[in-house]
């Protein structure tokens, strides 16, 4: 079975369409098909046509948020709810063409686990393409996962990721980066990316801020998420050497500042460390110092919680011995 997820947010105009197009795609490829709309709390007519395609097509499936909860949140109900060993993600509003369906079905046959979309021409404004093309570099650069279009919600994913990637707050678009950590295969195909039909982009500049703070949660689950220490240790030992080195020095001049013969030489005046704006700068850094080493542990002791619950690893696949007696 297939499973395309459809995050839906205000788009009435377009919900029938896009399910007419997957429905063509289903009966011309031979799918079974199951389509689930996430209704994203919206505040048009978009749950009502939802319930009609229910009530039409027994391959339909409903989600309503009571809120509007974002992209994320959607796309995990949506996870949930399918059943599909192959699950696809792509948007409401038509810009996103089923017809490439196929096309990601045989690049997956070519031992991928995730097959991003990149939308190489796209309709979008200027403003919108430019700082995306920026984004989707850092983030290759970033992370190692070499994909031109990370903002492309239109994806294709074997089923079995979305039980060990947790999507929340808006990192939706990095789940290509979350599946190749745990190690997942990832690939891209070139998609039709097509304009605007319906309704306007949900999309503004606030979008490139939170990003980038997206990005470096991610970079830090993904590069540190099972040793914190290692990082958060590094920058603390290093906030303890400054400061050390620091008051070591105002030690020494305070000392030779007060030996009479030896300050008449040097030419120097009574030390007082109270008006060395380098003696606060030092204890600062001792402060963080503490500070980074304290978060660190206590990070650590969480990733150690989390790790007694969760496998912190992904099994490929099992042979040879012999399956436990499930009757003893």
């Amino acid at each position: 079975m297939i499973s395309a997820v459809v995050p839906v947010f205000n788009e009435e105009e377009s919900l029938r369409e896009l399910h007419g197009e997957l429905s063509a795609v289903a009966e011309q490829e031979g799918y079974d098909l199951e389509i689930v709309f996430v209704d994203d709390g919206s505040s048009d007519s978009s749950w009502e046509v939802i319930e009609a395609l229910v009530a039409e097509d027994p391959r339909v499936r409903g989600v309503r948020f009571r809120a509007n909860f974002g992209k994320a949140a959607a796309l995990d109900a949506g996870f949930t709810a399918a059943t599909g060993e192959i699950v696809f993600t792509l948007d409401a509003d038509l810009q996103d063409d089923p017809k490439e369906m196929p096309r990601f079905l045989e690049k997956m046959e070519e031992g991928f686990d995730v097959v991003s979309g990149w939308k190489k021409k796209r309709y979008d404004p200027w403003h919108k393409v430019g700082p995306s093309r920026v984004f989707n570099a850092m983030v290759s650069k970033l992370t190692g996962v070499k994909l031109h279009d990370h903002n492309c919600g239109f994806k294709c994913y074997r089923g079995e990721i979305f039980e060990e990637v947790n999507l929340y707050g808006e990192l939706h678009r990095f789940v290509p980066v979350l599946a190749a950590a745990r190690g997942w295969k990832v690939s891209e195909i070139v998609v039709d990316h097509r304009a605007r039909k319906f309704g306007q982009s949900k999309y503004g500049v606030r979008r490139i801020v939170k990003g980038f703070l997206d990005l470096l949660t991610v970079k830090f689950l993904t590069g540190f998420g099972q040793r914190p220490q290692h990082v958060l240790g590094t920058a603390g030992l290093g906030c303890f050497f400054l400061g050390g080195v620091g008051l070591m020095w105002l030690t020494i001049q305070w000392i030779i500042s007060r030996i009479g013969v030896v300050a008449d030489a040097l030419g120097m005046d009574v030390v007082h460390l109270s008006d060395r704006a380098l003696f606060y700068y030092c204890l600062g850094a001792l402060i963080l110092g503490a500070q980074f080493m304290t978060v660190g542990f206590l990070a650590e002791l969480i990733t150690a919680y989390q790790q007694s619950r969760h496998k912190v690893y992904s099994i490929s696949k099992e042979v040879g011995g012999t399956p436990p007696d499930e009757s003893s």
